[in-house]
């Protein structure tokens, strides 16, 4: 399980939007409501859960409240480090 920021990947992205399971669920209808998650599939939906509460999104580092600002501050520490590291490899 990864802790820390998320880091983008275009072609996921793009990818999620443009796949056929998902156009064939939307045309359909064939969607549950939003929560049931639990009934459709409850280890994904346990393993989603906990994995959007330990990362953080890139894109919305600037949107955590203050209480969450440490968590954010190790995150961006882990991420100097490592390409700290990184340009001391090359």
């Amino acid at each position: 399980m990864k802790i820390g920021i998320r880091i983008p990947s275009l072609t996921k992205r793009i990818a999620a939007r443009t796949s056929w399971k998902r156009i064939v669920r939307q045309n359909l209808g064939l969607k549950a409501p939003r929560g049931w998650g639990w009934l459709t599939n409850p280890r994904k939906a346990a393993y989603n859960r906990i994995y959007n509460r330990t990362t953080i999104d890139l894109f919305q580092l600037g949107r955590h409240s203050r209480k969450s600002g440490c968590l954010v501050m190790l995150a961006l520490l882990g991420v100097l480090a490592a390409l700290a590291v990184f340009a001391a490899v090359k």
